[in-house]
């Protein structure tokens, strides 16, 4: 299949109205009426609004029914609207949820919009429009866009995350995680007022042994916000003065620079709001294994938490210890130097104003003191990014001048700072340990340190680090010998021995990091929060919601690119009237000031489909009753969590937004608000449409749409050559394809089927407009069969249909069935096709039998809506087909009758035989031998041996 995106000669539609075109062939002008038509129906009708157990929208006998809640992964409204590849994942959703509906199940699927984000927000910088105005616009236009493609959305369900009563249960969930501690006894997630009430009777001791009456209420608060599930606290970030914000990793190239205007990036530590999901660590991964998600998914969640078992040793220096987390501690004998991130808090502490005597002048970095020299690399592993960090094969450190101590042979090793260390994973700081690990190995041998291997590699090693497995040696002390033993028993023999002394304990470590949740941003939901002399504050719930104030300028402060001493100014810390507030939360009106930072994108998708499932709901962010409908545990699953039945969306949002929304969703549920565990239970990802992309001389992408395609094969713009190249359909590849065009050219149902026809639903598929024409034509064949083209009338009967009609039908009716359950929508597509063929064939002249048109059309449903229930109009119906039972296969003729059997001889195919379909093996090799042909080929030989495979063929060798 060609994946042809230009405009070389796409063939057209057939139009009513052209010369010599009948009246009523279905061509893209009549699909417009009958789509318009039918959409104006569905949404006068309320055709697709689903019941609820409860609430405005309650109805009586609901509980008890066969639900499903089909969920797409929310879009956000961007200014370019939709391409083709967007709605991919929402077609196929829609195609499911009309089959399950004709099916008798009640089902649930709505579409809203993930609205906050930074392209409104930088326009409204440029333009001085309101991101609201601007986001409001886009959403006008996404809904219309998804209107015309026939989704079967309950448009009452629809939400935003920009809508202010929505981002009011933003504001409430994010109190409800303030106000909360994670029991690590009960392992669960409980108000805070439980654990200041166990502070204050004594149950559990404070930090520092004082009870808790002696303690002022500054200090008590104090205490509580150390536990709190939302934090504030000192946290490394990419901080960029030259856009005057902190970005996300994934804001930052591997030169260490912005993204977004090539701005230099600086690694600080800033205070920000955190989020405790490492205390969710165990649970966010045990509970994958009770989800039906890809195996895939599963393994990148997992790798992201990075659970692992070790040991956490501690290496004293100069009063101090440094702590370091080891998978490895049987190798602490090979420990000959460590290394501390260029962030860690130690590093201060013990950097000496002097270097030690005879100090190797490679380790000073050409700096007269130790101060001078870690000052001048912090300085530039700032302006690095983790990643650039990370894949760096040079390295480079400098010396602190301080010595720790190896507590199991009591070595003094070097203390370093490098950048190949990263303050975010473990404890910040490493034992080296380079006979062991290739890192270490290539920076021992950078500074001409030590190298002591503790693992004996095999016979004839000769390379540098051995990371294998075998047998411990030149581990030992006067108390202990790990030398002989293997890894795992070494390990354990290590770790109870630096338990022993009191140097170590065995734990368990995740490379998860709590969640960095604050942004310098305008639009975003504003915390909740506001701040006395002593710290943040939670609001009452009756203070909600806290809206964004208007600015004139919504840009954070900036600053020279390269003054990397500089501190975020967010946009809201201007609106002074807003930001210093006089409030009285119990101790009287005083004097506050409200947070200015707002939350990320992040916040909204967490929790969206909650509200999908009672938007009115005012007093509330879900009704119980509903949310235990629509999501709660199914008793005859074993050991399910709950959650959508069914969400699709793109594999990038493999990790962070479906991690967060399950940390959400656990502390929800922890805290008696949900009855289900998981907010998905089941999740698909759908592939990506794919296209041709073309560049110029000078590498710039060009618009698709006109590059032209000679006889030669030779594609040019603007008669100029350029070259030919694939990818993900995308703007920034200007080889877009909107709906919008296929929709006006053929109309939406062609779009639909063709998309869903290039495919299965997981599998990215390639995009060719040219190909388009062969769904189209489809449909029209369809409609040629059941309505005359000149007068409009049906041309079905009464007439039975012949038997080998009514087994292809009820063998298409299984296969169909089977295809639409298992989102294999490309061979339901085939198997219509060929049923269409076949009534082309034997009634295209004399008309359809009503018996086998109306399945026909009831099997269309689900993937070309409009034209089905044009037809179904037509076939005498005044009901929508959207509830009308699916078909259903007639066993009798799923039965063969007769089976065809090919005859191959010594190999290649001669004849074929056509026998009873419960023919004996024997039975069949005689028919084969009695064959004309076979008996003609083997010409009185008599064969060497015949094999029957049961059903499939017979090999006749000579």
């Amino acid at each position: 299949m060609s994946t042809d995106t230009t405009a070389a000669a796409p063939e057209r539609a057939e139009t009513a109205g052209n010369d010599g075109t009948p009246p009523f062939r279905y061509g893209a002008a009549l699909a417009a009426q009958i789509e318009r038509r039918w959409q104006d129906r569905w949404e006068r009708e309320g055709t697709f609004h689903a019941p609820n157990p409860a609430g405005p929208w309650g109805e009586p006998g609901v509980v008890g029914r066969d639900k499903v809640y089909l969920l797409d992964m929310f879009p956000y409204p961007s200014g370019a609207g939709l391409h083709v590849g967007h709605p991919l994942g929402f077609i196929g959703t829609d195609v499911l949820g009309r089959y399950l509906r004709m099916n008798g199940r009640t089902v649930l699927h709505a579409m809203g919009f993930d609205a906050f984000g930074l392209p409104a927000e930088q326009y409204a910088v440029q333009t001085g429009t309101h991101p609201r105005k601007t986001t409001e616009e886009n959403i006008k236009r996404y809904k219309a866009q998804l209107r015309q493609l026939g989704l079967a959305h309950d448009e009452r369900r629809s939400v935003a995350t920009t809508d202010v009563e929505f981002y009011r249960w933003t504001q409430w969930i994010f109190l409800q995680i303030f106000n909360s501690w994670y029991d690590e006894e009960q392992n669960k997630a409980r108000p805070i007022s439980e654990l200041e009430a166990e502070f204050a009777q004594g149950k559990r001791p404070t930090p520092d042994g004082r009870a808790w009456s002696e303690l002022t209420r500054p200090e008590q608060r104090a205490v509580l916000d150390g536990y709190r599930l939302a934090y504030v606290s000192e946290a490394p970030v990419n901080w960029c003065p030259g856009l005057g914000t902190v970005l996300a990793n994934e804001e930052v190239t591997a030169e260490g620079r912005s993204e977004r205007g090539n701005f230099p990036v600086f690694r600080r530590n800033l205070k920000q709001w955190m989020m405790r999901i490492t205390a969710y660590a165990d649970r966010l991964i045990d509970d994958l294994d009770r989800l039906d998600w890809p195996e895939s998914i599963k393994t990148m969640q997992r790798n992201w938490i990075g659970r692992s078992e070790g040991a956490q040793v501690r290496f004293p220096v100069d009063g101090t210890e440094i702590e370091v987390f080891t998978t490895r501690p049987d190798t602490l004998f090979g420990a000959t130097y460590m290394v501390l991130a260029p962030e860690h808090p130690l590093v201060d502490e013990i950097v000496p104003e002097r270097w030690p005597d005879g100090v190797d002048e490679r380790w000073t970095g050409g700096a007269a003191t130790p101060r001078e020299a870690v000052s001048a690399y912090r300085d530039a592993a700032a302006r690095k990014s983790e990643l650039d960090r990370q894949e760096n094969k040079e390295k480079t450190g400098v010396f602190t001048g301080a010595y720790a101590t190896n507590p199991v042979n009591g070595e003094h090793i070097p203390v370093f700072v490098a950048d190949y260390v990263l303050m975010g994973y473990g404890t910040g700081a490493i034992m080296a340990v380079p006979g062991q690990d290739q890192r270490d190995w290539d920076f021992a041998k950078e500074f001409g340190l030590p190298i002591v291997r503790t693992v004996q590699p095999p016979e004839g090693w000769d390379g540098e680090a051995y990371t294998g497995d075998g047998p411990a040696i030149n581990s030992a002390n006067d108390e202990i010998s790990l030398n002989g033993l293997g890894v795992a028993e070494a390990k354990q023999a290590i770790t109870e021995w630096l338990a022993g002394k009191g140097a170590g304990e065995a734990v368990v470590q995740y490379k998860l990091r709590d969640w960095l949740f604050s942004r310098q941003r305008y639009w975003g939901e504003p915390f909740p929060i506001v701040w006395d002399e002593h710290g943040p504050i939670a609001l009452p719930p009756d203070h909600l919601p806290v809206e964004l104030p208007d600015l004139e300028n919504y840009s954070p402060k900036t600053y020279d690119p390269e003054d990397a001493d500089t501190e975020p100014e967010p946009p809201l810390s201007r609106a002074k009237d807003w930001v210093e507030v006089e409030l009285d939360l119990g101790e009287g009106r005083k004097r506050y000031r409200r947070e200015t930072n707002t939350m990320p994108q992040w916040a909204g998708s967490c929790w969206y489909p909650l509200r999908y499932l009672d938007p009115e709901n005012h007093e509330r962010f879900v009704d119980p009753e509903v949310e235990k409908f629509w999501m709660g545990k199914d008793p005859s699953r074993p050991d399910d969590p709950g959650g959508v039945d069914l969400y699709v969306g793109g594999v990038e949002h493999a990790v962070l937004h479906l991690l967060y929304a399950r940390f959400w969703h656990k502390v929800l549920y922890d805290l008696g608000h949900l009855s289900s565990e998981e907010p998905f239970r089941r999740l698909v990802n759908q592939g990506y449409i794919q296209a041709y992309a073309y560049t110029d001389a000078r590498g710039a992408y060009v618009p698709a749409e006109e590059v032209v395609e000679d006889e030669h094969g030779r594609f040019t713009w603007n008669g100029q050559p350029v070259r030919q190249e694939y990818g993900k359909m995308g703007k920034s590849l200007k080889n877009v394809v909107t709906p919008d065009e296929m929709c006006e050219r053929y109309g939406a149902d062609t779009f639909r089927l063709y998309e869903m026809s290039t495919g299965p639903l997981e599998a990215s598929r390639p995009w060719s407009t040219r190909d388009v024409i062969g769904s189209h034509r489809f449909l029209q064949r369809v409609w040629r069969n059941l309505v005359d083209e000149h007068t409009g009338e049906t041309r079905v009967t009464d007439a039975e249909p012949d038997t080998e009609t009514l087994r292809i039908l009820n063998r298409v009716i299984a296969g169909v069935r089977s295809d639409y359950e298992g989102l294999r929508y490309n061979t339901a597509a085939a198997k219509l096709i060929e049923l269409n063929n076949h009534l082309t064939k034997v009634y295209g002249s004399v008309g359809v039998p009503r018996s086998v048109a109306e399945p026909l059309v009831l099997m269309m449903a689900p993937l070309t809506p409009h034209i089905a229930e044009e037809l179904w109009a037509k076939l005498g119906h005044d009901t929508t087909l959207a509830y009308q039972p699916f078909p259903v296969a007639d066993e009798r003729y799923l039965v063969a009758e007769t089976v065809e059997y090919p005859i191959q001889i010594n190999g290649k195919v001669r004849s074929r035989v056509t026998v009873p379909a419960d023919a004996t093996n024997e039975q069949v090799e005689q028919a084969a031998l009695a064959d004309e042909k076979v008996a003609a080929t083997l010409d009185g030989r008599s064969p060497r041996k015949v094999i029957v495979v049961p059903g499939r063929l017979v090999n006749v060798v000579v």
